[in-house]
């Protein structure tokens, strides 16, 4: 399967990649925050949900340079102080956007390592010891 060659736009896209980049900037920070609400207990999720979120944002992160190259192009051409101004925005946002959505794979990985599937195959001794140590390092954090 051959990568098609991007569609370059012209400046007067500006305000509408911007919307776009702000937009999967909050949805990726609001992933991860949703993510960190379920950290002391990933047997809420299963397999499924986290390779679903990990397929997602595996795709974006793959995606981002279509973003970058575009704000690159734009950069080297002629821009208004406020056009110029508004790319080095968005550049910034786009490094934010790279790390956020690392964080989310990360935190997926970690997360479907305690996914109900994952509980399930465990014997009760197993599980008895894995509380008994992370009480043990609750107690000294």
């Amino acid at each position: 399967m051959s990568k098609q060659t991007p569609q370059w736009h012209l400046i007067s896209m500006l305000p509408t990649i911007a919307t776009h980049i702000d937009g999967m900037l909050k949805a990726a920070q609001e992933q991860y925050q949703s993510l960190l609400l379920v950290k002391a207990k990933p047997h809420v999720l299963d397999d499924y949900t986290v390779n679903r979120v990990k397929k997602f944002f595996t795709t974006q992160l793959n995606d981002l340079w279509l973003f970058k190259e575009q704000l690159a192009r734009w950069k080297s051409g002629s821009l208004t102080g406020e056009q110029q101004t508004e790319v080095e925005r968005l550049q910034g946002q786009m490094k934010k956007l790279q790390e956020q959505i690392i964080g989310i794979l990360d935190l997926t990985d970690e997360l479907g390592k305690g996914t109900i599937e994952n509980v399930m195959v465990k014997s009760d001794g197993e599980l008895g010891l894995e509380s008994l140590l992370n009480q043990l390092k609750d107690n000294h954090s």
